[in-house]
């Protein structure tokens, strides 16, 4: 069974295959990222994290006729008022044309530049959509929330995107001094995964 992954985001793969191969390796399901059938990224014209993740999925299921698998996921900064939110991505670049993670992290520490660390909380969520085709009228849909305090400078290389600056309690560390396997237990992505990986299995 061929499923695309409607994302070019070389994290999100990353984790995605990590956690596919630890859970159906043994059922022949195999995961194809959309750039490999020639699949463009779709429009985020959505308002919130699951019409985005629906238009992906919808997107990619309609350019290659398979099943999809979307995210939309992001970080939600209370002294911000759940900024960047579905704009994580993009955040720096809306305001310098093409931006990256170190850019985007550079700007959220400058919007907190003298917040105490007890307003700092945040918290990065995923909503996972599975779509068996582009007219699927009940898309399967999966929500993952991971609480923690943005840092006041970068820690760890690991992950990818906000994860230096998201201090994880529970952990004592960064989310970018985790290990993969960690992460993939605890994180907002890994605990969508896995309500996907318990409906399969029912």
């Amino acid at each position: 069974m061929k499923i695309v992954l409607a994302s070019g985001n070389a994290g999100k793969l990353r984790e995605f295959s990590q956690l596919f191969d630890t859970h159906f390796g043994d059922q022949n399901i195999e995961l194809v990222p959309q750039k490999e059938l020639g699949v463009s990224d779709a429009d985020e014209t959505g308002l919130s994290f699951v019409e985005n993740a629906i238009l992906k999925a919808r997107h990619a299921c309609a350019a290659t006729g398979l099943p999809a698998l979307a995210d939309d996921s992001g970080i939600e900064v209370d002294a911000l008022k759940g900024q960047p939110g579905i704009y994580s991505a993009r955040f720096a670049a809306m305001h310098n044309a093409g931006s990256g993670d170190a850019d985007n992290n550079s700007l959220l520490l400058q919007k907190l530049q003298g917040v105490a660390t007890e307003q700092r909380s945040a918290r990065f969520q995923c909503v996972l959509v599975y779509m068996r085709h582009a007219d699927d009228p009940t898309p399967q849909i999966f929500q993952g929330s991971w609480e923690g305090t943005i840092l006041t400078s970068a820690a760890g290389s690991n992950g990818f995107g906000y994860d230096p600056l998201f201090w994880v309690e529970s952990e004592q560390c960064a989310s970018a001094e985790l290990d993969k396997a960690r992460k993939n237990q605890i994180s907002h992505r890994g605990q969508a995964i896995q309500q996907l990986i318990q409906r399969w299995r029912r």
